[in-house]
């Protein structure tokens, strides 16, 4: 692996991670298809299974190419290693399943994700951990205790781009000697990188910006090597949740252009949060480089932009379908981090299975759609938005909110 953190953060989005394939010189990375390797003689390969010498045996636990996709985005994050798994929950999956033992607790600052709730009600649970829900630092801080064992925020929020502090969130960690996560996946590496301000380990669905063309599906888990082997262990040697080396290409093709297409949503998204400022047809507008943003201040500090989401709030699921079938631009689909820009209604699609009460609790109403807003020209995304929003019927007080 080629790595040097006196680099820019650009030089080492494309040159660190991997270099010359050492067996031809093969200048891109190769995809290493192959399920097995030979290990040359019986007393290596019980050295390697029992981890006594480093090496590649099975791809299910290290491949090449996945293990350059792993290095790129420690390099990244600013942190030891790196280990990857075949979905974003998978990730989701192995923290928890590693960490977590019956007896412990976990905290989570809402709303989160909704499979990152589901697997932490759903499933966490049955195995004898207590959920909390937080609804901001603060209660984060009055519900950590003793029997704490991982503190899970999202910055900015899904779907609603609230804004969590997290060196305070890490503070409160360490005093309750817990581990803190953050899901990173809506800043990335480029905006964010949550090591910096304390937080132990920094997790991502690649399928959205990492990879940037919605042609791959993985996730990612970085942080301190001892704790990583043990998720390693855990998420793929026992629970098989493995990222394919094809996979892993696309995720390195993709990471390299990541700071040039993050400069690109953060200035679609934020020309689109001003076109949309004040607009009649909007109860609530949602994203964090506005100034009325309640987490403006905080984001300002820990973020080197402001990300490519917008969400907005329409006043009911009937305005925000007729928005959603008036866009042009927009397709309709769940995901994010597209370089095509990307629209869906959370409350139906991504946190439907929250149920109701979880729903309303978290803020995720009826009305609210969440813009992925692409690399298309800025202008066009804005005509596109308008077009659409003339289509909404604008009824009683509708006072913007942040």
């Amino acid at each position: 692996m080629t790595h040097n953190s006196d680099r820019a953060f650009r030089t080492r989005a494309v040159h660190d991670g991997h270099g010359l394939d050492p067996a031809t010189g093969a200048h891109a990375t190769p995809i290493y298809a192959t399920s097995t390797f030979g290990y040359g003689s019986a007393e290596r390969g019980a050295r390697l299974f029992a981890g006594e010498e480093q090496g590649y045996f099975y791809s299910r636990l290290s491949n090449p190419t996945v293990r350059a996709f792993e290095q790129k985005l420690a390099s990244l994050e600013g942190l030891p290693d790196a280990v990857a798994f075949a979905s974003g929950m998978g990730a989701v999956s192995a923290v928890c399943l590693t960490l977590l033992s019956p007896g412990d607790e976990v905290i989570f600052v809402a709303p989160l994700y909704g499979g990152t709730t589901g697997f932490l009600r759903e499933v966490a649970t049955k195995f004898g951990v207590t959920v909390h829900e937080a609804a901001d630092e603060a209660a984060v801080e009055a519900l950590a205790g003793p029997r704490t064992r991982l503190i899970w925020v999202e910055t900015p929020t899904n779907p609603r781009l609230g804004i969590v502090d997290l060196g305070r969130v890490a503070r409160a960690a360490r005093a309750c000697g817990a581990l803190s996560a953050a899901d990173n996946t809506f800043s990335t590496p480029a905006l964010t990188r949550p090591a910096e301000h304390g937080i132990d380990l920094v997790m991502h669905s690649a399928t959205k910006y990492l990879g940037g063309h919605g042609d791959a599906i993985g996730g990612v888990v970085a942080g301190p090597e001892a704790l990583l082997a043990e998720l390693r262990g855990v998420g793929l040697r026992h629970v098989g949740a493995s990222l394919g080396p094809f996979e892993a290409y696309l995720f390195l093709r993709g990471m390299k252009t990541l700071p040039l297409r993050m400069q690109a949503h953060c200035e679609g998204a934020q020309a689109l949060a001003a076109a949309l400022d004040g607009h009649p047809a909007l109860q609530a507008l949602h994203y964090p480089g506005l100034r009325t943003h309640p987490g403006h201040a905080v984001a300002a500090r820990q973020m080197s932009g402001f990300g490519g989401l917008v969400s907005v709030d329409l006043g009911s699921q009937a305005a925000a379908m007729t928005f959603l079938n008036h866009l042009q631009l927009f397709t309709q689909a769940v995901s994010l981090g597209d370089v095509e820009s990307l629209s869906c209604h959370p409350g139906s699609t991504t946190h439907a299975l929250l149920g109701e009460a979880a729903l309303v609790r978290q803020g995720v109403t009826p009305g609210l759609v969440r813009l992925s807003v692409g690399i298309e020209d800025p202008a066009d995304l804005i005509r596109d938005v308008l077009g659409a929003l003339a289509h909404v019927p604008v009824t009683g007080d509708k006072r913007l909110r942040p």
